[in-house]
């Protein structure tokens, strides 16, 4: 008894080292995005593959809709509950993070995550008081995309310039019937297509961010509303009312989008794998030349770092979240899954890998939009509170009640005005 007495010490000690290691060294960490289908089944696929490399680790995926996901964001910072790592927007920092201070700093964790990967001018977008609060994946610009095939039923030239754009409208109607349309702008669309064309005309910004208020004078305004409404009263895009039939959702996850209705989008590159998935034939999708006034000095275009990834500030587990990290945007086994759902990535082992695995090449819509961009006149400043959700509300009742025939363009423009400049001395403080 004596002898068995240790061998079954020894034994439930061995045990105990042994067996609870697991449960005790298993981390889950939760990571939230937006996105399509495409999108989240390329993520979902990535994720696997981590936790194939990293057993230890579980991954929770939080994904949804864009619609939404911002204001449950929001909330779950202000209580504590936010993700481990998460995808965020470019402008969210001047709202989110405006000391530095809202997302865990990436600096703390650089021996896990390689940032040398990324060019300093890159991290310095994302890093708020010499903070690194986010990765930066990929540069979105704003291009025309096109159905080839539905404009070759129309019989139209894809447009140079924004007159020929105007015209395509009317002959999308007279060929093809009213169901058909030459381009569908949402609600960001709209105001940044709008930028485009006045600043091409004026070279002026949207924004006075030292005045805190809106650069365009009431004129311009009306000017650039009235274009709006010309785009709709020559078919070129369906009015608020009509596009508000087919209810809630991702304009290219439609049925008008699939069958070829809704010829054509103005969007972001990174977007173009989602937009092109869903139709029938996905090659169809084409980028098209980038309509210019003559002697435009700039084209106007609004180009940004697109989409980010941050490490949730309340973290229990920074460590595992950077490796997480480190996986998604520089790790071939998990660069490879995602391919371009998140646009051309800007981490150099990650573009080496897309391009050595012939998933990514010059040719590829999202880069070549990035290289016509490249080569147009781009010099216009973006600024993130463009891209501010009540002040992307305003512009969208301004536009509504324009296209419901409940105000003239000048009252819309009188009320957009005046509740704009509140919204940005709320926000640029």
């Amino acid at each position: 008894m004596k002898k068995i007495l240790p061998l079954l010490l020894a034994c439930c000690c061995g045990a105990s080292l042994i067996a609870p290691a697991w449960s005790a060294d298993k981390v889950e960490l939760r990571f939230s995005w937006w996105g399509g289908k495409v999108r989240n089944m390329a993520t979902l696929e990535a994720l696997k593959a981590f936790e194939a490399k990293y057993p230890d680790i579980s991954v929770k995926a939080e994904y949804t809709g864009w619609d939404g996901y911002y204001s449950r964001l929001t909330t779950q910072i202000n209580s504590g509950t936010e993700a481990d790592v998460i995808q965020t927007n470019w402008n969210w920092l001047t709202i989110l993070s405006k000391k530095g201070d809202g997302f865990y700093d990436l600096n703390l964790v650089k021996d896990t995550l390689d940032l040398g990967q990324f060019s300093p001018q890159s991290l310095s977008t994302t890093t708020v008081n010499n903070k690194v609060n986010a990765i930066p994946l990929s540069t979105n610009v704003m291009l025309f995309f096109y159905n080839a095939e539905t404009w070759k039923k129309a019989g139209v030239a894809y447009p140079q310039n924004w007159d020929q754009l105007m015209q395509a409208g009317l002959q999308f109607k007279e060929k093809l019937g009213d169901n058909y349309f030459p381009l569908i702008l949402g609600e960001q669309d709209g105001l940044l297509l709008l930028r485009s064309y006045m600043y091409q005309k004026y070279q002026k910004p949207i924004l006075d961010e030292k005045a805190r208020k809106l650069a365009w004078t009431h004129e311009e305004w009306v000017e650039a509303f009235t274009f709006y409404k010309k785009l709709v009263d020559n078919h070129v895009i369906p009015d608020a009312k009509y596009m508000a039939s087919f209810g809630k959702g991702v304009n290219y996850e439609m049925k008008p989008w699939i069958n070829g209705e809704w010829a054509g989008l103005y969007s972001w590159n990174a977007l173009y794998p989602a937009e092109s998935q869903n139709l029938k034939t996905p090659s169809n999708l084409v980028v098209g030349p980038y309509p210019m006034l003559p002697g435009a000095k700039d084209a106007g275009q609004f180009q940004k770092t697109a989409l980010m990834y941050s490490i949730g500030r309340t973290t229990k587990h920074p460590k595992e979240a950077a490796m997480l990290l480190n996986f998604l945007v520089n790790d071939p086994a998990g660069v490879i899954p995602a391919g371009l759902e998140r646009g051309a990535p800007l981490s150099k082992v990650a573009d080496k890998a897309l391009r050595d695995k012939g998933i990514l090449s010059d040719s590829d819509p999202v880069i070549s939009g990035l290289l016509q961009s490249f080569d147009l006149p781009n010099a216009s400043k973006a600024s993130p509170y463009l891209e501010d959700v009540q002040f992307l509300a305003q512009f969208t009742a301004a536009r509504e009640k324009i296209d419901y025939g409940k105000a003239s363009v000048e009252e819309a423009v009188t009320e957009f005005e005046s509740q704009s400049n509140r919204i940005l001395r709320r926000v640029m403080r």
